[in-house]
């Protein structure tokens, strides 16, 4: 089948799918636009989501286009209208305008040597969202992958001390051209904003120096060949998160939480901030889900059980496994080896391996 052929029958596919506002299909009512399909199979378009659409309509029509014979990759570049300026209709009220976040614009050729790009993410601090990372990254290097793994949780970043690595990174090339050389521990390749501060120093700044201390560790660190890379981010929905999506073309995100509602209420919205500038999400871990006590045989609910489980089936999300309370854990990250490697019989890394081994038939992974 030919691209005009294969673009008959996209058209034709999203043309069967219809508004569940409007009951207009999604063509007919201008939410699809600028389709091309090339003889590859490779199918782009622009799609427009309404202020009040929800992502659900988006992830339908990905769906439907993936599911045609002959195409072989979806991109779809979201476009968010913008408010209108009348005051008129609905109180006043500032935070975040439909609209006010950039559509998805990668780099070209940003990362052209590395497969895979994955980011790790949280609604909140504290649910372990490091951790997951580093053993993400660690345990996909055990199974003979080339990763690397940047720490672009800014405000706190604890990957130098969870690889156990305090070495200040090279820079080499010429005045102008220069390239940082990134640090590696247990065959991942490492890059932290933690390697260029004092051991007691705060990260203090401000949202536009976040976005562009991302973008230098993207830029301007010399990763060679991947088959993978992992983005540990800061939690919450903000500038790091935004600068991500719209630099480089993201495989999909892994959404980390705790059992308790507070937490994946959190996550909820982290999920949704995704979708809306068109980045699938690859799963949700739940962290922290129970104790082994070692004296009683009992596991014991410290933080509630099955929240993130639940949470994947309202949101239509693979759950990606539970990872328990562990001792192991906390000594891992003590002593600079991620869990997965330094305590590989401990229950914990039994469970973030079958995460490992999940995230690797979805990516379809090479192992070297």
């Amino acid at each position: 089948m030919n691209s005009e052929d294969l673009r008959r029958s996209v058209m034709a596919t999203l043309a069967r799918l219809k508004h569940p506002g409007s009951g207009r299909d999604l063509v007919a009512g201008g939410h699809v636009q600028n389709l091309e399909v090339d003889d590859g199979g490779n199918a782009r378009f622009q799609f427009m989501l309404g202020v009040e659409d929800s992502g659900d309509l988006l992830k339908q029509a990905r769906s439907a286009v993936e599911g045609l014979d002959g195409i072989t990759s979806v991109k779809i570049n979201v476009q968010l209208p913008q408010m209108a300026a009348s005051g008129s209709g609905g109180g006043g009220g500032g935070g975040l305008k439909p609209g006010s976040v950039p559509a998805p614009t990668p780099k070209p050729g940003l990362l052209s040597a590395v497969d895979h790009v994955i980011a790790v993410s949280s609604g909140k601090g504290g649910v372990g969202k490091s951790m997951v990372a580093a053993n993400l990254a660690a345990g996909f290097a055990k199974r003979g992958l080339r990763v690397g793994l940047i720490d672009a949780d800014i405000y706190g970043p604890n990957i130098p001390l969870m690889f156990g690595v305090k070495s200040r990174p090279n820079v080499t090339g010429e005045k102008g051209s220069e390239m940082i050389e990134p640090l590696e521990a247990h065959g991942v390749r490492l890059m932290s904003l933690g390697f260029l501060l004092e051991d007691d120093q705060p990260a203090i700044m401000r949202g536009p120096l976040i976005s562009g201390i991302l973008k230098q560790f993207l830029e301007q660190v010399d990763w060679g060949e991947l088959d993978l890379m992992v983005v540990d981010m800061p939690p919450g929905t903000g500038d790091a998160q935004l600068s991500l999506v719209q630099t480089i073309d993201l495989d999909g995100a892994v959404m980390v939480t705790t059992p308790q509602q507070v937490a994946t209420g959190d996550v909820r919205r982290g999920i949704k901030m995704f979708e809306r500038v068109n980045t699938r999400v690859l799963g949700i871990v739940e962290n922290m889900s129970g104790f082994a006590c070692p004296n009683c045989d009992e596991v014991i609910d410290v933080f509630g059980r099955g929240g993130g489980e639940a949470l994947s089936e309202e949101m239509d999300l693979p759950f990606l496994g539970r990872v328990p309370l562990d001792p192991a854990v906390v000594q891992a990250g003590d002593s600079g080896a991620p869990t997965i490697l330094s305590a590989p019989e401990s229950a914990a890394a039994a469970a973030l391996d079958a995460i490992v081994s999940i995230l690797e038939r979805g990516l379809g992974a090479p192992v070297s």
